[in-house]
């Protein structure tokens, strides 16, 4: 079930809500079970068959927890932690990975005449957040961070339907606590007008915004996949609505998330903080898809050895985290290539400081270092984003070659009377956009979402900024860069009529094109 969608937004959300309260009223174990069996049913509607990954995900760690909690032996908890988080990882690299080893090896040995069968596995949806999230359970229990509960508790945590499909990842000791106090059995008014608000925003994000940049990103890099080669302007606006579109789907997502929670009375996590206003890589991963940094960070950037040991360790430790971390997103060498762009990146900026520190090199007025900086560290990510996207490693490779201007420049033909000599050997008149044209895409309309999506990240207020969302503070991972408590230069939201007609608006807008098929984009990894 998607949270852009009909069933969701008239049905399930209504009845969910509503039978909560009513059953917190007499019985909050009741309340729990009802939620959590609601979740369960949330997400059977994608596909009911595939449910029992899930269910025996959540039965065999908690098992697993259990254990580690009651064995006094040290060696026993190191043993059953073992099995947890091996089991965790077989199953995910059965369902996720089985495929892309088969087809790595299948082209390893094509000149053995060996060819291995690839299996037909269905990849259940949302695995790679809820795997991870039972395995920092797992080892906040083997920490003494988190306490065992009762099953009915573990089963919420994990199903509990607004982070289940794409997070933000959450921690047992920051959502289920909450879920332990009377007030959130009871309907909070100010919780539920600033829920709605953030949902409403987030589903405009999303099914306006980002759906409307698809249309444009979508047809280039299919055309591109088809064997198109694009010119320099056509890789890059491309590029930037791909980049524009991911921000807006991924952190509308996470904006519904948070919006939903807080109609129960449950403070998730935040997952974005402007990253794109970033100005260096290392604060773009404070920033961008927070929940799952803090999580390399805590769970293998700092076990590999973080920054303990030679600089050159600290290098390949930032390398394998990125290298993993694109691995999880999905299974592919693209996905594998980005996580090493951002290896390099990081290695790249933790050097740079480095070096401006020791020697206290300043080669940039002060009055533009920070625009240029955000300027390129967006771009940076940008051309990251390209292998992200992309279908295949060739498609990559094409697109980068339109980025660096290998396959030229295109204008418009009413241009050419204008370029005369050297220029008509390097500049193609078969317009701006050829393949988008060839798509019937048009150019203004990419050009307009583009800006819009630009204005709207670069010159407003984040939602956190405007609500006043704030989430429990131990959610924050540290040196986050969270600026949630920054004066919103338009002014904080507050419960009025004017509010709630701008959210009136906002959600009309969006409902009417609820009927789009249009899936989230981490919902595939």
């Amino acid at each position: 079930m998607l949270f852009n969608s009909y069933a969701f937004i008239l049905c399930f959300l209504p009845i969910a809500v509503t039978g909560f309260f009513l059953l917190g009223k007499y019985n909050h174990r009741l309340a729990a079970s009802w939620l959590a069996a609601a979740s369960l049913f949330f997400y059977a509607w994608w596909d009911y068959h595939i449910v029992y990954v899930l269910v025996l995900s959540v039965l065999f760690n908690y098992s697993c927890g259990y254990l580690i909690w009651t064995s006094r032996s040290v060696r026993k908890k190191r043993l059953f932690i073992t099995l947890g988080i091996a089991g965790d990882l077989s199953v995910l690299g059965f369902f996720k990975y089985v495929n892309f080893f088969i087809d790595t090896t299948n082209q390893l040995l094509a000149n053995q005449h060996i060819g291995l069968p690839t299996l037909s596995v269905v990849l259940p949806l949302g695995i790679s957040f809820f795997t991870f999230t039972q395995i920092a359970y797992l080892v906040d229990i083997f920490r003494d961070e988190a306490r065992h509960k009762k099953l009915i508790h573990y089963v919420l945590f994990v199903t509990y339907f607004p982070h289940l499909i794409a997070g933000p990842l959450i921690h047992h000791k920051q959502v289920m606590p909450q879920f332990a106090k009377d007030s959130c059995y009871r309907p909070d008014a100010e919780n539920i007008a600033r829920g709605i608000t953030i949902f409403c925003l987030g589903l405009f994000k999303k099914v306006i915004i980002a759906d409307n940049l698809a249309v444009y990103a979508n047809g280039i890099f299919n055309a591109v996949h088809a064997g198109g080669q694009p010119a320099l302007l056509e890789a890059w606006s491309g590029g930037l609505a791909y980049a524009l579109q991911i921000y807006f789907d991924f952190s509308g997502y996470s904006d519904m998330a948070i919006g939903l929670s807080l109609l129960f009375n449950i403070r998730m996590p935040i997952n974005f903080d402007s990253p794109y206003k970033s100005s260096s890589i290392i604060e773009f991963w404070r920033r961008w898809h927070m929940t799952l940094s803090a999580f390399l960070r805590d769970y293998l950037y700092i076990p590999l050895g973080g920054n303990r040991g030679s600089k050159l360790l600290r290098y390949r430790n930032l390398m394998l985290t990125m290298l993993l971390g694109g691995l999880w997103h999905g299974a592919g060498w693209t996905f594998i290539i980005w996580g090493g762009l951002h290896g390099l990146y990081l290695s790249v900026n933790h050097l740079w400081q480095e070096v401006r520190q020791r020697y206290g090199i300043d080669i940039v007025p002060a009055g533009i270092a920070k625009p240029l900086a955000i300027t390129i560290t967006f771009l940076l990510v940008a051309l990251a984003w390209i292998a992200f996207r992309a279908q295949n490693v060739a498609t990559m490779l094409e697109f980068y070659r339109g980025m660096f201007g290998v396959n030229g420049i295109s204008l418009p033909g009413s241009l050419q009377p204008y370029f005369h000599g050297m220029w008509e050997s390097l500049i193609r008149f078969e317009g701006a956009t050829p393949l988008a044209a060839q798509q019937h895409l048009s150019l203004l309309y990419m050009l307009f979402w583009i800006m819009l999506g630009l204005t709207l990240i670069f010159g407003m207020p984040n939602l956190q900024q405007w609500t006043g969302y704030t989430p429990n503070i131990s959610v924050i991972a540290p040196e986050s860069g969270v600026q949630s408590q920054a004066p919103a230069p338009l002014g904080r939201w507050k419960p009025s009529l004017a509010s709630g007609l701008l959210v009136a608006t906002v959600f009309i807008t969006a409902f009417l094109y609820l009927g789009r098929d249009s899936p989230f984009l981490y919902f595939q990894f």
